[in-house]
């Protein structure tokens, strides 16, 4: 046994023991016949499809076909959400404060937030021209920014958006990577569409006097909680005409966008931890806590639901169910 096909079998531990049994010398023999002579190692590409396709059979084998395509579900909502989020951030990073009232900036904008924004306005306009690939590289790139703001700010002095809006668009992008490529052409025109809605919203409707420190804390009440009430609502709804057919995707949807959605709720869900009014900005401390709770619980309990499903009773195929 080469070392090539060695480290395809191990790649192939993706896959349920029984289907590695019935079909795993094929499938590895097919991949080893598409080799270069010379290779020693799989390529990337055909590591991440071995894996996907592992990941398939194992979700097919506990018996939650549709969970892909709630995946696909909660991708397009995801970036239908931070679309437009970014779109308000980017209007409002156009206002910075005046020289007179001391306080920093980015240079012309209010913080390095400007660079996270756009490239997520980047992501919105990518799937409306191509699908699929690379809507994935452009959302990608986005979280990248998005995170790489914080060691960016330390290392250059200069103010950035806070976690508690950095974090949202961050835990959506993970979900929005899981971008399908068959979308229709009009749907992948929509966070485009609401992109640009929400930053015309924010150019008229914004107060003249909200800048710099009073720029986040504005965001916070009400719009990160109403975004996450809109979404939960959105997907609610889609999920209960779904489950009507006997289509779970909506199901699935839902506890992919968990940690998202409390993240976007998360100064309401910080208030009810710390005993405060909802018009009021919960301390750091309760932020903080509530943050590390929902990224704790949020994706432990996709697993915990697949599990579930695993052990869920099924009709004997030589019987009929009653």
């Amino acid at each position: 046994m080469t070392d090539l096909e060695r480290r395809y079998l191990r790649l192939l531990s993706a896959y349920p023991a029984d289907y590695r049994r019935a079909r795993g010398a094929e499938i590895v023999g097919t991949y080893l016949d598409l080799a270069a002579p010379d290779r020693r190692w799989p390529s990337p590409a055909d590591a991440m499809d071995l894996l996907r396709g592992g990941l398939r059979q194992r979700v097919r084998a506990a018996g939650a076909a549709d969970l892909v395509p709630g995946v696909r579900l909660a991708a397009v909502l995801a970036l239908l959400t931070a679309a437009p989020l970014a779109g308000l951030w980017t209007v409002l990073e156009l206002r910075p404060a005046p020289p007179g009232f001391g306080e920093p900036s980015a240079g012309p904008f209010v913080s390095l937030g400007i660079v996270a924004w756009t490239a997520w306005l980047l992501a919105a306009v990518v799937p409306a021209l191509a699908p699929g690939r690379w809507t994935r590289r452009a959302v990608a790139l986005a979280l990248l920014f998005t995170v790489a703001l914080v060691p960016a700010a330390a290392l250059t002095g200069l103010p950035r958006p806070p976690m508690f809006v950095l974090l949202p668009h961050i835990a959506l992008g993970l979900v929005a990577l899981g971008a399908s490529d068959g979308l229709p052409a009009p749907l992948r025109a929509v966070p485009l569409v609401a992109a640009g809605t929400a930053g015309l919203a924010g150019t008229i409707l914004l107060p003249p006097n909200v800048f710099a420190s009073s720029y986040y804390t504005w965001t916070v009440v009400p719009v990160l909680p109403s975004a996450a009430m809109v979404v939960l609502a959105v997907v609610g709804l889609l999920g209960a005409g779904l489950a009507l057919r006997g289509d779970h995707r909506g199901v699935w949807a839902l506890l992919m966008l968990l940690t998202p959605l409390g993240l976007l709720a998360l100064q309401p869900l910080a208030g009810a931890l710390d005993g405060m009014p909802s018009e009021v900005i919960p301390s750091w401390t309760a932020l903080a806590a509530t943050a590390f709770l929902v990224t704790l619980v949020g994706p432990a309990l996709l697993p915990l639901a697949l599990a579930l499903r695993t052990l869920r009773p099924r009709p004997h195929p030589g019987r009929l169910p009653r």
